[in-house]
Protein backbone atom coordinates (compact mmCIF):
# COMPACT_ATOMS: atom_id res chain seq x y z
CA UNK A 1 0.00 0.00 0.00
CA UNK A 2 1.33 3.37 -1.21
CA UNK A 3 2.36 5.27 2.15
CA UNK A 4 -0.59 8.41 0.47
CA UNK A 5 -3.27 5.57 0.56
CA UNK A 6 -2.43 4.27 3.86
CA UNK A 7 -2.41 7.32 5.78
CA UNK A 8 -5.94 8.03 4.01
CA UNK A 9 -7.22 4.45 5.87
CA UNK A 10 -5.04 5.27 9.02
CA UNK A 11 -7.60 8.62 9.12
CA UNK A 12 -10.90 6.91 7.92
CA UNK A 13 -10.25 4.43 10.68
CA UNK A 14 -9.31 7.05 13.85
CA UNK A 15 -12.54 8.87 12.77
CA UNK A 16 -14.64 5.65 13.00
CA UNK A 17 -13.24 4.71 16.06
CA UNK A 18 -14.09 7.85 17.36
CA UNK A 19 -17.69 7.80 17.24
CA UNK A 20 -17.58 5.12 19.62
CA UNK A 21 -17.65 6.13 23.58
CA UNK A 22 -15.08 5.38 25.95
CA UNK A 23 -17.44 3.56 28.43
CA UNK A 24 -17.03 -0.88 27.82
CA UNK A 25 -17.55 -1.25 31.30
CA UNK A 26 -17.38 0.00 34.61
CA UNK A 27 -14.09 1.51 35.84
CA UNK A 28 -12.45 -0.23 38.85
CA UNK A 29 -13.93 0.95 41.70
CA UNK A 30 -12.01 2.40 44.54
CA UNK A 31 -10.70 0.15 47.70
CA UNK A 32 -9.89 2.42 50.08
CA UNK A 33 -8.10 6.13 50.20
CA UNK A 34 -4.78 6.85 51.96
CA UNK A 35 -4.24 10.69 53.04
CA UNK A 36 -7.17 11.45 50.60
CA UNK A 37 -5.58 9.49 47.71
CA UNK A 38 -7.91 6.76 46.45
CA UNK A 39 -6.33 3.26 46.00
CA UNK A 40 -7.45 0.20 43.38
CA UNK A 41 -6.64 -3.28 43.26
CA UNK A 42 -3.84 -4.19 40.67
CA UNK A 43 -5.83 -7.10 39.57
CA UNK A 44 -5.07 -10.69 40.12
CA UNK A 45 -2.22 -9.29 42.54
CA UNK A 46 -4.34 -7.72 45.07
CA UNK A 47 -2.27 -5.28 46.20
CA UNK A 48 -3.44 -1.72 46.28
CA UNK A 49 -2.01 0.88 44.53
CA UNK A 50 -2.44 4.52 44.30
CA UNK A 51 -4.54 5.92 41.42
CA UNK A 52 -1.39 8.03 40.60
CA UNK A 53 2.18 7.11 40.61
CA UNK A 54 5.25 8.48 41.20
CA UNK A 55 7.05 9.40 37.68
CA UNK A 56 10.70 8.17 38.31
CA UNK A 57 11.77 9.66 34.83
CA UNK A 58 10.74 13.12 36.74
CA UNK A 59 14.20 12.98 38.85
CA UNK A 60 16.44 13.50 35.77
CA UNK A 61 15.03 17.49 35.86
CA UNK A 62 15.88 17.96 39.57
CA UNK A 63 19.14 17.71 41.87
CA UNK A 64 19.38 14.86 44.54
CA UNK A 65 18.16 16.94 47.47
CA UNK A 66 14.56 18.06 45.77
CA UNK A 67 14.30 13.78 44.70
CA UNK A 68 14.10 12.88 48.08
CA UNK A 69 11.68 15.71 49.33
CA UNK A 70 9.57 14.83 46.59
CA UNK A 71 9.21 10.88 46.86
CA UNK A 72 8.66 11.56 51.15
CA UNK A 73 6.15 14.04 50.21
CA UNK A 74 4.14 12.18 47.42
CA UNK A 75 4.23 9.04 50.24
CA UNK A 76 3.23 10.94 52.82
CA UNK A 77 -0.17 12.43 50.45
CA UNK A 78 -1.10 8.72 49.65
CA UNK A 79 1.14 7.69 46.63
CA UNK A 80 2.49 4.31 47.58
CA UNK A 81 2.98 3.48 43.46
CA UNK A 82 6.57 4.09 42.15
CA UNK A 83 7.79 3.98 38.67
CA UNK A 84 11.12 3.93 36.99
CA UNK A 85 13.39 2.58 34.46
CA UNK A 86 17.60 1.96 33.82
CA UNK A 87 16.38 3.81 30.44
CA UNK A 88 15.37 6.79 32.39
CA UNK A 89 18.49 9.41 32.08
CA UNK A 90 20.69 6.40 31.21
CA UNK A 91 20.43 5.27 35.36
CA UNK A 92 20.34 8.17 37.08
CA UNK A 93 16.64 8.34 38.19
CA UNK A 94 17.26 4.55 39.26
CA UNK A 95 20.39 6.23 41.40
CA UNK A 96 18.17 8.49 42.51
CA UNK A 97 14.83 7.00 43.35
CA UNK A 98 16.85 4.06 44.90
CA UNK A 99 18.30 6.76 47.48
CA UNK A 100 15.17 8.88 48.09
CA UNK A 101 13.39 5.29 49.05
CA UNK A 102 15.44 5.15 51.89
CA UNK A 103 13.57 7.03 53.78
CA UNK A 104 10.65 4.81 53.34
CA UNK A 105 10.47 0.94 55.06
CA UNK A 106 10.26 -1.47 52.41
CA UNK A 107 6.66 -2.68 52.63
CA UNK A 108 5.22 0.92 52.08
CA UNK A 109 5.26 1.18 48.73
CA UNK A 110 4.75 -0.84 45.36
CA UNK A 111 8.43 -0.56 43.33
CA UNK A 112 8.41 -1.03 39.67
CA UNK A 113 10.84 -1.36 37.26
CA UNK A 114 11.80 -2.21 33.55
CA UNK A 115 14.36 -3.28 31.09
CA UNK A 116 14.18 -2.85 27.55
CA UNK A 117 16.81 -5.25 27.01
CA UNK A 118 15.22 -8.19 24.42
CA UNK A 119 17.84 -11.30 24.92
CA UNK A 120 17.60 -13.37 28.68
CA UNK A 121 21.28 -12.26 28.89
CA UNK A 122 20.96 -8.55 28.57
CA UNK A 123 17.80 -8.50 30.82
CA UNK A 124 19.64 -10.50 33.89
CA UNK A 125 22.03 -8.49 33.81
CA UNK A 126 19.92 -5.11 33.67
CA UNK A 127 17.66 -6.39 36.19
CA UNK A 128 20.30 -6.95 38.95
CA UNK A 129 21.94 -3.78 38.46
CA UNK A 130 18.24 -2.06 38.62
CA UNK A 131 18.22 -3.98 42.34
CA UNK A 132 21.50 -2.76 43.10
CA UNK A 133 20.61 0.66 42.50
CA UNK A 134 17.39 0.87 44.28
CA UNK A 135 18.71 -0.59 46.84
CA UNK A 136 16.59 -3.51 46.91
CA UNK A 137 15.91 -7.17 46.84
CA UNK A 138 12.79 -7.31 44.76
CA UNK A 139 10.57 -5.28 42.63
CA UNK A 140 6.65 -5.26 43.15
CA UNK A 141 6.15 -5.64 39.10
CA UNK A 142 8.87 -6.33 36.34
CA UNK A 143 8.27 -5.18 32.88
CA UNK A 144 8.92 -5.67 28.97
CA UNK A 145 9.50 -1.60 28.28
CA UNK A 146 8.48 -0.21 25.18
CA UNK A 147 7.68 -2.37 22.86
CA UNK A 148 6.85 -1.01 19.49
CA UNK A 149 7.55 -3.54 16.75
CA UNK A 150 6.65 -7.26 16.38
CA UNK A 151 10.14 -8.08 15.96
CA UNK A 152 11.12 -7.04 19.27
CA UNK A 153 7.76 -8.73 20.66
CA UNK A 154 9.50 -11.86 18.70
CA UNK A 155 12.51 -11.38 19.92
CA UNK A 156 11.51 -11.02 23.77
CA UNK A 157 9.64 -14.10 24.29
CA UNK A 158 11.63 -16.21 21.92
CA UNK A 159 14.78 -18.72 22.74
CA UNK A 160 16.47 -16.92 25.14
CA UNK A 161 14.39 -13.73 25.30
CA UNK A 162 13.94 -11.41 27.80
CA UNK A 163 10.69 -13.07 29.11
CA UNK A 164 13.16 -16.09 30.15
CA UNK A 165 15.06 -14.10 32.44
CA UNK A 166 12.14 -12.47 33.92
CA UNK A 167 10.18 -15.77 34.91
CA UNK A 168 13.47 -17.19 36.10
CA UNK A 169 13.64 -14.20 37.91
CA UNK A 170 10.50 -14.34 39.37
CA UNK A 171 11.25 -18.00 40.93
CA UNK A 172 14.21 -16.87 42.42
CA UNK A 173 12.15 -14.24 44.27
CA UNK A 174 13.37 -11.13 42.98
CA UNK A 175 9.94 -9.78 41.18
CA UNK A 176 6.62 -10.83 42.31
CA UNK A 177 4.74 -9.54 39.28
CA UNK A 178 5.50 -9.50 35.49
CA UNK A 179 3.40 -7.18 33.10
CA UNK A 180 4.89 -4.90 30.17
CA UNK A 181 4.90 -1.63 28.38
CA UNK A 182 3.69 -0.74 24.64
CA UNK A 183 2.97 2.35 22.22
CA UNK A 184 1.81 0.39 19.62
CA UNK A 185 -1.88 -1.75 19.06
CA UNK A 186 0.48 -4.29 17.33
CA UNK A 187 3.06 -4.96 20.01
CA UNK A 188 0.80 -4.71 22.88
CA UNK A 189 -1.69 -7.68 20.89
CA UNK A 190 1.05 -9.68 19.77
CA UNK A 191 2.61 -9.71 23.40
CA UNK A 192 -0.88 -10.19 25.09
CA UNK A 193 -0.77 -13.68 22.61
CA UNK A 194 2.29 -15.11 23.69
CA UNK A 195 2.06 -14.41 27.49
CA UNK A 196 -0.55 -13.74 29.80
CA UNK A 197 0.96 -10.54 31.63
CA UNK A 198 -0.06 -9.47 34.94
CA UNK A 199 0.06 -5.60 34.08
CA UNK A 200 -0.44 -3.91 30.62
CA UNK A 201 1.22 -0.52 30.68
CA UNK A 202 -0.38 1.33 27.81
CA UNK A 203 -1.20 5.14 26.51
CA UNK A 204 -5.09 5.47 28.15
CA UNK A 205 -5.67 9.05 26.73
CA UNK A 206 -8.28 11.18 25.88
CA UNK A 207 -6.88 12.62 23.04
CA UNK A 208 -5.51 9.38 21.65
CA UNK A 209 -8.78 7.89 22.27
CA UNK A 210 -10.90 10.30 20.88
CA UNK A 211 -9.26 11.29 17.36
CA UNK A 212 -8.71 7.55 16.96
CA UNK A 213 -10.10 5.25 19.16
CA UNK A 214 -6.34 3.83 20.45
CA UNK A 215 -6.03 1.79 23.67
CA UNK A 216 -9.35 0.67 23.05
CA UNK A 217 -8.52 -2.87 21.31
CA UNK A 218 -5.44 -3.37 24.11
CA UNK A 219 -7.86 -2.07 27.25
CA UNK A 220 -10.52 -5.02 26.07
CA UNK A 221 -8.07 -7.69 25.70
CA UNK A 222 -6.43 -6.70 28.90
CA UNK A 223 -9.65 -7.57 30.10
CA UNK A 224 -10.52 -10.99 28.89
CA UNK A 225 -7.25 -11.88 29.77
CA UNK A 226 -7.37 -10.61 33.49
CA UNK A 227 -4.85 -8.04 33.82
CA UNK A 228 -4.39 -4.83 35.20
CA UNK A 229 -4.23 -1.63 33.22
CA UNK A 230 -1.86 1.19 34.01
CA UNK A 231 -2.42 4.25 31.58
CA UNK A 232 0.93 6.13 30.99
CA UNK A 233 0.89 9.67 29.01
CA UNK A 234 -2.73 10.42 30.77
CA UNK A 235 -2.16 14.40 30.85
CA UNK A 236 -1.04 14.36 26.92
CA UNK A 237 -2.50 17.33 25.16
CA UNK A 238 -0.98 15.67 21.90
CA UNK A 239 1.86 16.39 19.61
CA UNK A 240 2.53 20.45 20.05
CA UNK A 241 1.34 22.01 17.33
CA UNK A 242 3.35 23.58 14.69
CA UNK A 243 5.65 26.85 15.89
CA UNK A 244 3.86 26.63 19.33
CA UNK A 245 6.08 28.31 21.81
CA UNK A 246 6.71 25.46 24.05
CA UNK A 247 6.25 26.66 28.03
CA UNK A 248 8.38 23.58 29.09
CA UNK A 249 10.53 21.57 27.06
CA UNK A 250 9.12 18.01 26.41
CA UNK A 251 8.54 15.70 23.16
CA UNK A 252 4.82 16.50 23.96
CA UNK A 253 2.47 19.32 24.90
CA UNK A 254 0.39 18.36 28.18
CA UNK A 255 -2.43 19.67 30.07
CA UNK A 256 -1.61 22.08 32.69
CA UNK A 257 -4.10 23.82 34.27
CA UNK A 258 -6.02 22.21 37.31
CA UNK A 259 -9.43 21.98 35.97
CA UNK A 260 -7.89 19.91 32.90
CA UNK A 261 -5.80 17.85 34.68
CA UNK A 262 -9.05 16.57 36.52
CA UNK A 263 -10.56 16.03 33.36
CA UNK A 264 -7.99 14.55 31.68
CA UNK A 265 -7.54 11.92 34.60
CA UNK A 266 -11.17 11.29 34.76
CA UNK A 267 -11.10 9.90 31.38
CA UNK A 268 -7.58 8.13 32.11
CA UNK A 269 -9.16 6.37 35.52
CA UNK A 270 -12.26 5.66 34.23
CA UNK A 271 -12.16 3.49 31.86
CA UNK A 272 -12.03 -0.31 32.33
CA UNK A 273 -9.15 -2.16 33.99
CA UNK A 274 -7.19 1.03 34.59
CA UNK A 275 -5.81 0.70 37.94
CA UNK A 276 -3.69 3.94 38.03
CA UNK A 277 -2.22 6.28 35.90
CA UNK A 278 1.59 8.05 35.47
CA UNK A 279 1.81 11.58 35.63
CA UNK A 280 4.24 13.45 33.01
CA UNK A 281 7.41 13.55 34.48
CA UNK A 282 7.73 16.87 35.84
CA UNK A 283 7.10 17.27 40.37
CA UNK A 284 4.62 20.40 39.52
CA UNK A 285 2.78 18.05 37.51
CA UNK A 286 2.91 15.41 39.79
CA UNK A 287 1.75 17.86 42.52
CA UNK A 288 -1.50 19.08 40.60
CA UNK A 289 -2.14 15.19 39.27
CA UNK A 290 -1.74 13.88 43.27
CA UNK A 291 -4.50 16.95 44.13
CA UNK A 292 -6.50 16.25 40.88
CA UNK A 293 -6.73 12.56 41.94
CA UNK A 294 -8.32 13.39 45.72
CA UNK A 295 -11.34 14.43 44.40
CA UNK A 296 -11.89 11.88 41.30
CA UNK A 297 -15.15 11.02 40.37
CA UNK A 298 -16.39 9.18 37.54
CA UNK A 299 -16.91 10.53 33.75
CA UNK A 300 -19.93 11.97 32.83
CA UNK A 301 -21.77 12.92 29.62
CA UNK A 302 -20.85 17.00 30.29
CA UNK A 303 -17.09 16.07 31.08
CA UNK A 304 -16.75 13.49 27.99
CA UNK A 305 -18.51 16.56 25.62
CA UNK A 306 -15.39 18.75 27.18
CA UNK A 307 -12.64 16.37 26.68
CA UNK A 308 -13.68 15.90 23.15
CA UNK A 309 -13.86 19.24 22.36
CA UNK A 310 -10.45 20.11 23.88
CA UNK A 311 -9.40 16.76 21.56
CA UNK A 312 -10.64 17.34 18.46
CA UNK A 313 -7.73 19.54 16.80
CA UNK A 314 -4.94 17.74 18.46
CA UNK A 315 -2.39 15.46 17.01
CA UNK A 316 -1.80 11.96 18.67
CA UNK A 317 2.00 11.03 19.41
CA UNK A 318 1.56 8.01 18.74
CA UNK A 319 0.53 7.82 14.92
CA UNK A 320 4.08 7.60 14.11
CA UNK A 321 5.10 4.28 15.38
CA UNK A 322 1.82 2.93 14.60
CA UNK A 323 2.17 4.22 10.85
CA UNK A 324 5.95 3.02 10.65
CA UNK A 325 4.94 -0.64 12.25
CA UNK A 326 1.86 -0.76 9.79
CA UNK A 327 4.50 -0.46 6.37
CA UNK A 328 6.91 -2.24 8.19
CA UNK A 329 9.35 0.59 8.02
CA UNK A 330 13.54 -0.34 7.97
CA UNK A 331 15.77 1.19 8.88
CA UNK A 332 13.71 1.91 12.31
CA UNK A 333 13.78 5.87 13.15
CA UNK A 334 13.11 6.95 16.53
CA UNK A 335 9.40 9.02 15.75
CA UNK A 336 10.68 11.55 18.20
CA UNK A 337 14.62 11.62 18.84
CA UNK A 338 13.81 13.86 22.08
CA UNK A 339 11.72 11.62 23.53
CA UNK A 340 13.12 9.66 26.54
CA UNK A 341 12.31 6.53 25.48
CA UNK A 342 14.59 6.39 22.37
CA UNK A 343 17.63 6.14 24.94
CA UNK A 344 19.48 3.29 24.84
Amino acid sequence: MKRRSFLKTMGSAAGAAAIAGPKLLAAVTTEEKVAGMPRRVLGRTGQKLSVVGFPGLALIHYEQEKCNRAIVDAFERGVNYFDVAPAYGNGQCETKLGIGLQSLKREQYFLACKTKQRSKEGAEKELNNSLKELKTDHFDLYQLHHLVRPAEVKQALGPEGVLEAVQNAKKEGKIRWIGYSAHTTKAAVEVMKGFRFDTVMFPINFVEFYTRGFGKEVMALAREQGAAVLAIKPLSWGAWPKDAVKNREWWYRTVEEPKDIELALRFSLGQPGVVAAIPPSFLDLLDRSIEAAKSLKPLDTVAESQLQKMAETRESIFLREEQQVAMNQTPWRPAYPDSPHECA
